[in-house]
């Protein structure tokens, strides 16, 4: 259920996206582009440690923090998450449980609108300058052959798209939290989109616009998305955890590390919501079918 919602979401505002877009900042790099002018082939980008440096989530909590929307001892809780969640390099069930649960319980009765608008601030403060270059120049290759793009992620499907719209990118999947007349009801539409649900969310938005998985690239750093990775036949472990490295390696799939400001090793052909997982129960009905539960 959280596949088909995202996918049919991810699908209505890809127009609003493409509409309101700004022009996308020159990528830092021109880096190798697999399948030049396909139109049954697009890219899916995870979010967190994949796009972006470190949980969107947590850049997301910091600045709900400073407009006064939890106290400090939430903030410290997000703060150990976002640890956890560079320490370990994947995500944890139990934490982003957690994480879902505080951030639902925060938003919970605030309007659907004003979270929007105020994910327009908190990108600008905080997620920005936390954007990988190396990946964004993957994401430009493939908008300049003419391809659509899409963020995949377990964080708030208001936050992707935000992000998704600054970079110029087609849309977004993301876990879509209920909302009842424009107000969030703390609850989640379906499950997380995280690990099996993103597979099963680019299978439902590949049939609906009539794209070839075989010609389909996606890229993730977590072992968690192996599911989606495995879905497409050009396949990039970006910033990879050990465990998707160790994978990547035996698949013979590619791999890019921008942690350290250089490449690793390439394998095989050209071609994680981490800790936010959910949490902001902000993923809710914009999702363009606006789900509205009477």
């Amino acid at each position: 259920m959280a596949g088909e919602a995202s996918a049919e979401a991810a699908r209505k505002s890809s127009q609003e996206l493409e509409d309101l877009a700004p022009a996308p900042d020159t990528p830092a790099a021109e880096p190798e582009f697999p399948v030049l002018g396909d139109e049954k082939a697009a890219a899916f980008f995870d979010l967190d440690n994949t796009v972006m440096q470190g949980a969107s989530l947590f850049h997301f909590g910091r600045g709900l923090y400073k407009r006064k929307f939890f106290e400090t001892r939430d903030l410290a809780r997000f703060a150990w998450q976002q640890a956890w969640f560079r320490l370990a390099g994947s995500e944890d069930p139990e934490h982003m449980q957690d994480a879902q649960n505080s951030a639902l319980s925060i938003v919970k009765g605030h309007r659907v609108a004003e979270l929007t608008i105020i994910g327009e601030e908190i990108y600008d403060e905080y997620m920005a300058e936390r954007i990988w270059p190396g990946t964004r120049a993957l994401a430009q290759a493939h908008l300049d052959a003419g391809q659509k793009v899409w963020l995949v992620t377990a964080a708030p499907v208001e936050i992707a798209q935000v992000i998704a719209r600054r970079l110029g990118l087609t849309g977004a999947l993301g876990t879509v939290a209920e909302s009842v007349d424009g107000v969030y009801t703390g609850k989640l539409v379906g499950e997380p989109l995280h690990g099996p649900a993103k597979a099963e969310a680019v299978r439902a938005l590949a049939a609906a616009e009539g794209l070839d998985l075989s010609r389909c690239a996606a890229y993730s750093d977590s072992h968690n998305d192996i599911p989606m990775l495995s879905l497409v036949g050009h396949p990039y472990a970006i910033n990879p955890d050990s465990k998707l490295r160790k994978h990547a390696r035996s698949m013979d799939w590619r791999l890019r590390d921008y942690r350290t400001a250089r490449k690793a090793a390439k394998v095989g052909l050209p071609a994680a919501a981490g800790v936010g997982a959910v949490a902001g129960g902000t993923a809710a009905a914009i999702a363009l079918h606006r789900r509205r539960y009477r």
